[in-house]
C-alpha cells in the first residue's frame, strides 16, 4: 500500500494534489496513515464525498453528510457525534483527505 503513496503528488500535509489520482488501494493507504481502518462505513462516507465531488465539483459540506448517512443508516446514526466518531480528526480533515480532495480551503464542511 505504502507503494501506491510514493508515486502521488501530495501537499505538504498529505492531500492529493490532483483528485485525479484517488484510486481505492490509496485511499485504504490514506487511512492507515490516520491510523484508521476503512471499514464500511467510513468507505460509504469516503465513496459519497468521491461521487458528490464528481457530479459537483465540490465538496460536500457535514450536513449534505449527515443527510446522506440518514438515507443510508436511519437516523439514530445520523449525527455529527456519529460522524466523529468515525473520522475523530474532523471529517474535513479525514474524510476528505481519505477520498483524495485538495485540502479544503476553508474548514465550513465540520460546521
Amino acid at each position: 500500500m505504502q507503494a501506491a503513496i510514493q508515486h502521488v503528488a501530495r501537499d505538504n500535509e498529505g492531500y492529493l494534489l490532483d483528485p485525479e489520482d484517488w484510486t481505492e488501494e490509496l485511499a485504504n493507504a490514506l487511512a492507515g496513515e490516520l491510523s484508521l481502518v476503512l471499514d464500511a462505513e467510513r468507505r460509504e462516507i469516503v465513496l459519497f464525498v468521491r461521487n458528490y465531488y464528481e457530479e459537483n465539483a465540490s465538496v460536500p459540506e457535514a450536513r449534505r453528510v449527515l443527510k446522506h448517512m440518514k438515507q443510508q443508516w436511519g437516523a439514530g446514526k445520523a449525527t455529527r457525534k456519529y460522524l466523529y466518531s468515525l473520522f475523530p480528526g474532523g471529517y474535513g480533515q479525514q474524510a476528505c483527505k481519505i477520498a483524495g480532495m485538495r485540502k479544503p480551503l476553508k474548514l465550513m464542511l465540520d460546521v
